[in-house]
């Protein structure tokens, strides 16, 4: 029987660091049904009310969105919404501010933000209401599109997944709050693909193909001003078993041995 295809969204949150770019990854807990140990970006799958079309919106339109992402507007406006709610959700980062798009909301670590981001993950608050109970927007150009994925056929859970890639909001900390990592942490993506290669990292080709993406950037200013224009063809890689264990094969020729996360 064939997986179903889930839409989702995923986001590599950028900052400039001592040391330069750096990204912001989690390590998934090994009792996760998808990708347990793996370490990946905050992200997750699109719920129905990402929909919804009284989102107060900064930026791009959901129609602008729907080019780069290849779909109709009512998807793109779901992936975006996505993209907001699941950095919320697991990173406690909002990408959101006052309607007239003149800055991001400083601070969402007090404990009525919390109540809201539990809310959020129970499903009894959508981000629309969300937004509307502060009087603010949505900030979709604080996004970037940065790449797509789709698991190919076979896997028992498959994804239709977008990357996006945004700065760090000044003022805000990323944390470890989702309850779904039991690490969190800022590093360059050299140093993420090092641990990789060494078989302390583990990650899915996604994650390992973007990181290598990023890994030239000096700073984050290159980064997302080098994002690919749209529209984004989706990558969807074929595995192959060798002697040194499984290989995932992109389409342009990329070879990513898959590491597997440690069973102790």
């Amino acid at each position: 029987m064939t997986a179903r295809i889930r839409q989702a969204a995923t986001v590599l949150l950028l900052r400039d660091g001592a040391a330069g770019l750096e990204v912001y990854l989690l390590r998934r807990t090994r009792g996760m049904p998808f990708a347990g140990g793996m370490t990946a970006y905050p992200g997750g799958g699109v719920d129905p009310r990402d929909g919804d079309t009284d989102v107060t919106w900064v930026g791009p339109s959901p129609a602008e969105w729907a080019v780069s992402w290849g779909c109709d507007e009512r998807l793109a406006r779901e992936l975006v919404c996505a993209a907001v709610r699941e950095t919320f959700e697991e990173a406690g980062v909002l990408l959101a501010g006052p309607p007239d798009g003149s800055g991001v909301v400083p601070d969402v670590s007090g404990d009525d933000w919390e109540a809201q981001r539990q809310a959020l993950l129970a499903r009894e608050l959508s981000m629309a209401e969300l937004l509307a109970g502060r009087d603010l927007a949505l900030r979709a150009d604080l996004l970037r599109p940065y790449a797509h994925w789709i698991t190919p056929p076979g896997e028992s859970r498959r994804y239709d997944t977008k990357f996006f890639a945004a700065l760090m909001p000044a003022g805000q900390d990323a944390r470890d709050v989702s309850g779904e990592a039991d690490e969190a942490v800022w590093t360059t993506p050299s140093a993420a693909l090092a641990e990789y290669a060494a078989g302390t990292r583990p990650m899915l080709p996604p994650t390992v193909h973007t990181l290598g993406q990023l890994e030239p950037f000096a700073d984050t200013a290159a980064a997302l001003a080098a994002c690919p224009p749209a529209p984004l063809e989706p990558i969807s890689p074929t595995f192959e078993q060798t002697p040194e264990g499984t290989v995932a094969l992109l389409p342009d020729g990329t070879r990513i041995r898959m590491v597997v996360p440690l069973t102790s």
